[in-house]
């Protein structure tokens, strides 16, 4: 396997195919840096096609690092509204604030630093290294991991070991273009060596790939279970305003507003007449029923929300499916 063309040929691909994406813009290494931070934020567990459009319209708003650390948290999270896992965004400032006080306005250039800021571990930070610093890191993502199991045929489960396939990333050895170069995998990945369908005949790397000699695309991964949750969301309406709380009881939502909310059993889920709907959430899916209650109920650290300013408010995707799923909410 010569090795010394891998890269030549990636990047070959990568300058005539790659995506227009906004964070890739052409700007001063300050801006570049700050898009980086931003995007790799959005994406961790968001797919890019998502991310676009609240990128854009998030930068728009806070348009540089400074901007982003002084304003203020609501006003951040309402610009992140939509895209969930709003710790994200939380972290997001956090790190702004940090990189201002402390680092003068500039992104850590060290692996270690970069792990010490809220929201930044080992995936993110060697994103950020490779692509605003151009350090030779390749950041191990699903792209990467598909890439490499189909290389080296990787079927069974030592193989497919994350220490494994650690191992196997020598494979792309090292380019001077260390921000085109690890972007250029991930891009093959995300648009060539897909999970279902790979276009093998638009890939670099068909000369060096097993999967593809042998025909054998099937990619192998350790699958999480998706664990099955029933609750009860117990909604309270009196004059066009709704009855919400601040989680503090579920770690998956904590701190997000919510309808006020129990865990059940599967047999009381089972015999309720009342309205079903089901969310998933990460790796769960909740099953909910939907208690419209006529009579006021008493929650401690509840707050009527009405109607009208649904809009102004920042709202989880969760809170915004339930009130999707009211009959009378119109």
């Amino acid at each position: 396997m010569d090795k010394q063309n891998i890269p030549k040929k990636i990047l070959h691909w990568y300058d005539n195919n790659k995506r227009s994406l906004p964070w890739r813009r052409k700007n001063t290494k300050k801006q570049h840096e700050y898009f980086t931070l931003v995007s790799e934020f959005m994406l961790q567990q968001t797919q890019v096609k998502t991310v676009i459009p609240f990128f854009n319209r998030f930068i728009k708003k806070f348009p540089n690092l400074k901007s982003l650390a002084s304003a203020d948290k609501n006003k951040v999270l309402k610009y992140w509204e939509g895209l969930g896992y709003y710790s994200r965004a939380k972290n997001l400032k956090k790190t702004a604030n940090i990189i201002i006080t402390e680092y003068r306005g500039s992104l850590p250039k060290n692996l270690e630093k970069l792990k010490t800021l809220p929201g930044i571990g080992e995936y993110t930070s060697r994103s950020i290294l490779s692509i605003a610093h151009n350090q030779p890191y390749i950041p191990m993502d699903g792209n990467v991991e598909r890439i490499l199991k189909r290389v080296f045929l990787l079927k069974n489960k030592s193989q497919i070991s994350k220490e494994n396939l650690i191992e196997k990333k020598t494979f792309f050895s090292n380019s001077k273009r260390s921000s085109d170069y690890a972007q250029a995998i991930m891009e093959i990945g995300a648009l060539i060596c897909r999970p279902s369908l790979p276009i093998c005949t638009s890939c670099p790397l068909t000369s060096h790939c097993k999967a593809y000699k042998k025909k054998d695309f099937e990619v192998v991964t350790n699958k999480k279970l998706n664990k099955t949750k029933y609750f009860e969301a117990k909604v309270y309406k009196h004059k066009n305003k709704y009855l919400l709380i601040k989680n503090k009881k579920f770690n998956f939502l904590k701190n997000l507003v919510i309808f006020p909310m129990n865990e059940i059993n599967k047999e009381k889920f089972k015999l309720s007449i009342d309205k079903k709907i089901n969310i998933r959430i990460s790796n769960m899916n909740m099953k909910i029923i939907i208690n419209e209650n006529k009579n006021k109920i008493k929650i401690k650290n509840s707050f009527l929300l009405n109607k009208s300013n649904l809009s102004k408010f920042v709202l989880p995707s969760f809170t915004k499916k339930i009130f999707n799923s009211l009959s009378h909410l119109k």
